[in-house]
């Protein structure tokens, strides 16, 4: 079985996205924290865009794996051998 390399990098993105996105959520009221940044919660903001990185790419991966198992496709590797 071959694996569409989208779902393991979907899968951390959208963890490293939830963990970014629920720590800025539960400092979103802490404001000395983000003077830095002109008081804009970066973590909440920046979770929220790794989380929906990570599930477009989770969504591709899963309909390419689909695709290539339902085809029935073979990697570049594979094509080239003659079948006995």
């Amino acid at each position: 079985m071959k694996l569409d390399l989208r779902i393991p990098m979907g899968m951390l993105f959208t963890l490293m996205g939830t963990i970014l996105a629920a720590f800025g959520f539960s400092t979103r009221n802490n404001t000395d924290l983000y003077l830095k940044s002109l008081r804009i919660d970066v973590n909440l903001w920046w979770g929220i865009v790794l989380l929906a990185f990570g599930i477009v790419m989770l969504t591709l991966g899963r309909r390419g794996q689909a695709k290539m198992e339902e085809t029935g496709n073979k990697g570049p590797r594979e094509q080239g051998k003659k079948k006995k």
